[in-house]
């Protein structure tokens, strides 16, 4: 354990501090650190710019908004008095009952008085000669802690494209990441989705029941597969809850935290009859079946790619009765995989209704947005309802977003400009006793199970620091170096498109480099599990603060 006993100087008692730790942002990853904390006896508060808990799960209520990962892989796993309790009633539950699942956890644990709603962070700034953070809000009202947690999420920050005219719309306008907690009307009104990313994937067959007019303007089409949804049956319910401690060990001990197998299987030891076969038994099974389930090279040989995602191309011509619209569906300029495929219900049969329009803005892109609607190279569209689609600034966003300022002076959006650097992707050079549950090099996969080893390792970090009376704790510059060469070597191997959301591709100006952790979830768990017995190495820790 790396100690420099005089790294902190006297400074704020502990009495001066609002609460010993901070956390920042009420979803799945803030309330599981708040429990575990709170369970620790820490003087623990957490803040949420929402006025609910919830999240992603707050914020992202469009018609169509659900889980990807199986619902019973993505919960918590702590209490078995949880896992008994509640009961999923979809494979892939709807947003609805995912936010009700939080409120579910946060009032059986009785996290609620811990935690205060509407306070947006403006700014965190790292007092040097107290070794504490003072946190600002939106209406300048300030906190001050020891300890900070942003478990801000890795998509919380939606992004609007700059496109002329915006401002001077006069319809209804939204954000598939804002939208309003009042149910939108479709029915009859001339609609306009901007985007077809995973949100747009979802929202998109839902807006086409009663809508009188949608056009749907794609920049990028995605190799979207089925869901393959439906209700959990009583025996299937049986069976999970039976279940759950397998569920959970096949999770964690899988690459990307998902209950699918693996295959050991590489795709050209069989024929394409044989391939396609399997092709077509993955089509049918749930969710990423697609991705894990499939030959082990499809994520690594580009022959083996380009043989899934023509099968997945035939596919979309199948479901597509204008074989020109299927062909705009269809992406050119990636293979399956290597930008995270959304997955969808009944998306393509949406273009095949008379009402359902599709305008490729790589034909004609958008000139202006005008008072009335749309304007594009090939004339104006007049719109009752814009719905921009548009994704997020992913991973790092929430975080960049706030001033953080951390030792001498450093602004954390300037320090990654020119790339992310953390150590673990728990913590970043320079911006000591601030702890990151969740965002730029998180382990790539089911979200839950990979920030729920992060909020392991941070508090046991902070449990470390509270017996040894510790109040300094920063990661060192060196172990931050290796780590993120780390990253930037696992991603490597995989087949990742250029224009992902995952490389910061959607978001003008931002480095065009891997984000998350594709090293396994298994690998890093295991890395993980040693660090307490080793002192947590890559740490400095500093002496205690003095009244």
């Amino acid at each position: 354990m790396p100690t420099e006993p005089n790294v902190s100087q006297p400074g704020v008692e502990a009495a001066a501090l609002d609460a010993e730790v901070i956390i920042i942002g009420a979803g799945v990853t803030g309330v599981y650190q708040l429990h575990l904390l709170r369970e620790a006896g820490v003087d623990v508060r957490l803040v949420e710019a929402g006025t609910n808990v919830g999240g992603t799960w707050y914020w992202n209520r469009y018609p169509g908004a659900r889980f990807d990962s199986e619902s019973y892989s993505y919960g918590y796993f702590f209490s078995p008095e949880l896992l008994a309790e509640w009961n999923w009633s979809e494979h892939f539950a709807g947003q609805a009952e995912t936010e009700a699942y939080v409120n579910f956890v946060v009032d059986k644990l009785a996290l609620r008085d811990l935690m205060q709603f509407g306070v947006r962070i403006r700014s965190a700034v790292f007092d040097e000669t107290a070794a504490t953070w003072k946190l600002t809000t939106e209406d300048g009202t300030q906190l001050r802690s020891r300890f900070v947690v942003a478990a801000t999420g890795v998509l919380s920050a939606p992004y609007w494209p700059s496109i002329p005219g915006r401002e001077r719309y006069q319809g209804q306008a939204c954000h598939t990441g804002l939208w309003p907690k009042e149910p939108i009307d479709f029915e009859g009104k001339r609609v306009a989705v901007i985007g077809t990313g995973a949100s747009a994937v979802q929202l998109i067959p839902e807006v086409a029941k009663t809508v009188g007019e949608l056009v749907v303007y794609q920049r990028t089409p995605n190799w979207n597969s089925p869901l393959n949804n439906g209700p959990i049956t009583d025996d299937e319910q049986a069976e999970i809850k039976a279940t759950y401690d397998q569920i959970y060990e096949s999770c964690m001990n899988s690459f990307a935290g998902f209950l699918h197998k693996a295959s050991r299987k590489y795709a050209f030891e069989e024929s394409k009859d044989e391939r396609w076969e399997l092709y077509e038994k993955l089509y049918r099974q749930k969710g990423f079946a697609k991705l894990i389930s499939n030959y082990r090279d499809m994520m690594t040989n580009e022959e083996a790619n380009a043989d899934f995602s023509e099968f997945i191309a035939e596919k979309i011509r199948s479901r597509v009765n204008d074989p020109a619209v299927a062909e705009k569906l269809i992406p050119s300029d990636h293979g399956f995989g290597m930008r995270r495929p959304p997955m969808e219900t009944f998306y393509f049969e949406a273009f095949n209704q008379p009402n359902v329009h599709l305008v490729d803005l790589n034909e004609t892109p958008i000139v202006t947005i005008t008072e009335a609607g749309i304007e594009t190279s090939d004339g104006e569209r007049t719109f009752d309802l814009i719905i921009w689609g548009t994704g997020f600034d992913g991973f790092t966003g929430a975080l960049t977003r706030m001033d953080v300022v951390g030792e001498s002076g450093r602004l954390l959006r300037d320090q990654w400009a020119g790339g992310v650097v953390t150590y673990l992707g728990a913590m970043a050079p320079g911006f000591p006793n601030f702890f990151i549950a969740g965002g730029p090099h998180v382990i790539a996969g089911n979200i839950p199970r990979a920030t729920e080893i992060m909020v392991d390792y941070i508090t046991g970090v902070l449990l470390h620091a509270r017996d040894n009376a510790l109040s300094y704790v920063a990661p060192d510059e060196d172990a931050c170096a290796q780590w993120t060469a780390e990253v930037h070597e696992a991603a490597t191997v995989a087949l990742i498109a250029e224009n992902s959301w995952f490389r910061g591709a959607n978001i003008p100006g931002k480095p065009n480099e891997y984000l998350l952790y594709a090293g396994s979830l298994v690998n890093f768990r295991q890395r993980m599990a040693g660090m307490g017995e080793q002192g947590y190495p890559g740490i400095t820790f500093g002496t205690p603060v003095k009244a």
